[in-house]
């Protein structure tokens, strides 16, 4: 997003097509029984490299990704000592863990601290929302070639959820971590509950497989509608920026996996049919092994359509009443409470946007927001969502990372223009990323900013490390390759993980 009053870029391309609220409930954009499937399966087989020996501990991680970028001053990463004008309005308080301290407004996740762990030296060197975007949701610092920010391109590089889904279809996670532990209807890489568009319709870039090609990007679970003035956790802690005062009407209601409007039996039939005959034609043209993939396709387009554990794990709306209390009845909590779910189902890395692509940004108004709109629902929900994994067991085979594009600017300042109260503007140098479950050691701190929370004073990690950290925890071998449809090799890791989390 561009910062009111300067300049939009401004592009045709890419641009988020507006849809009807039935068509966004229904598993059109899926495809009919197998059609355009090839989000469900692979469609080659490749192998990781020999003699690799992967040692990750998580069979599943949930991303949760606050677009907009959360400012350390105000959560993980305070600085009472600091002047004023750096430090902010927010006192730190004490956590679980001797000498670790959090936001006031973190009081669930504070009593939770030999849980998760921190990162405060996370850094790169943009402070553009699409690049940064771009940079933190596929772990690499150097934009690729023709890089631009008006939209996704087929030349960019592939998101760590696209990976991390190519590697559960293709071979590269070990034996005891399968790509579906209850059955193989389900994704192995879902982003939920909403797609990063900014207001103007543009799609964010860094959030599709790229280079890898359509038959890798992530499953999306459109359940929260698109908007253009309301942010937050909707409905209870819904908020615009700049204050205008629209009602937000949004309803929070994930697809229901049923066939498109006016398809009734007998097209399925001929559906049916139609794919019989083009299973025949393939198999002459081009192969049996073909045909079978085909029909894979097929059967796993059928799968999801009827397996009824799909649909459980996405009606978080009718949830056990104790579990809407616990999360919170909004869309941060829904969006948790279906990540834990799909957790359990099988899913490898489930990214979860709470919030769309301006929703962290507080350039005003931060801290009536930060304290009243965001971080209560965020502390809510993560506090659930590490008492569920840790009581089911599930906690020390599932990685939770919680991470934006960027942090916020040391200083506060006032763009009195477009906000009545002051704000922090973009900073790529320095930012904090939470870690929890999947072998992390919690108490933890690694790394360092400054006096003024300005750039890394220690330890400082780049996002190849933060990628690294997420596949090395998944298991994926370090000499482990994606491979282009000219099976030319690409590696997966593009540095190493964070040292000392686990």
């Amino acid at each position: 997003m561009t910062r009111p009053g300067h300049r939009r870029e401004s592009s045709p391309v890419w641009r988020h097509a507006p849809v009807t609220r039935r068509q966004s409930l229904q598993a059109g954009a899926i495809g009919i029984l197998g059609l355009g499937m090839n989000h469900l399966t692979g469609l080659r087989q490749a192998h990781a490299a020999d003699g690799a020996t992967p040692s990750g501990k998580a069979k599943s991680c949930i991303f949760i990704f606050l677009s907009g970028g959360l400012a350390q001053h105000e959560s993980f990463d305070l600085k009472p000592d600091a002047p004023q004008d750096v430090r902010g309005e927010f006192s730190p308080i004490s956590t679980r863990t001797p000498g670790l301290q959090v936001c006031e407004h973190l009081p669930m996740l504070a009593k939770r601290s030999e849980s998760w762990a921190l990162c405060r030296s996370l850094t790169h060197n943009s402070n553009e929302h699409s690049a940064a975007h771009h940079i933190l949701l596929t772990g690499r610092t150097a934009l690729p070639p023709g890089f631009t920010p008006n939209g996704p391109s087929r030349t960019d590089h592939p998101s760590i959820t696209s990976i991390a889904g190519y590697a559960a279809r293709n071979g590269l996670l070990p034996p005891s971590q399968p790509a579906h532990r209850t059955g193989n209807n389900l994704p192995p890489a879902v982003v939920l509950p909403e797609s990063l568009v900014h207001n103007s319709g543009r799609v964010i870039p860094g959030q599709h497989a790229g280079e890898m090609g359509p038959q890798n990007d992530p499953w999306l679970v459109q359940a929260s509608p698109f908007a253009t003035t309301s942010y937050g956790a909707f409905p209870e802690f819904s908020f615009d920026h700049q204050q205008r005062g629209k009602p937000d009407e949004r309803v929070f209601q994930a697809p229901q996996l049923s066939l498109p409007e006016g398809l009734g039996l007998r097209r399925i039939e001929g559906r049916l049919e139609l794919l019989e005959t083009l299973r025949h034609q393939r198999r002459a043209l081009a192969g049996f092994a073909e045909t079978e993939q085909f029909d894979r396709l097929r059967q796993g387009a059928i799968s999801l359509l009827t397996d009824q554990s799909v649909h459980q794990a996405l009606d978080v709306t009718n949830a056990d009443e104790r579990d809407l209390e616990r999360y919170g009845r909004n869309a941060f909590g829904w969006s948790l409470l279906m990540a834990r779910r799909l957790v359990t189902a099988g899913v490898n890395l489930i990214q979860v946007n709470l919030g769309n692509d301006e929703t962290w940004d507080t350039h005003g108004n931060a801290f009536p927001h930060l304290k009243d709109k965001l971080l209560p629902p965020t502390d809510r929900a993560v506090s659930a969502l590490l008492d569920d994994l840790a009581a089911s067991g599930e906690l020390d085979e599932t990685l939770i990372v919680m991470a934006s594009e960027f942090g916020r600017t040391p200083k506060i300042t006032l763009l009195d223009k477009h906000y009545k109260l002051p704000g922090r503007d973009h900073w790529g140098a320095v930012q904090s990323v939470f870690f929890a479950g999947g072998g992390v050691q919690g108490g933890r701190v690694i790394g360092a900013s400054d006096a003024l929370g300005a750039y890394p004073s220690e330890s400082p990690v780049k996002p190849e490390n933060f990628a690294a950290t997420i596949y090395h925890a998944l298991g994926i071998p370090a000499t482990a390759v994606w491979r282009d449809a000219q099976e030319r090799p690409h590696h997966i890791y593009q540095g190493q993980p964070i040292a000392g989390l686990c």
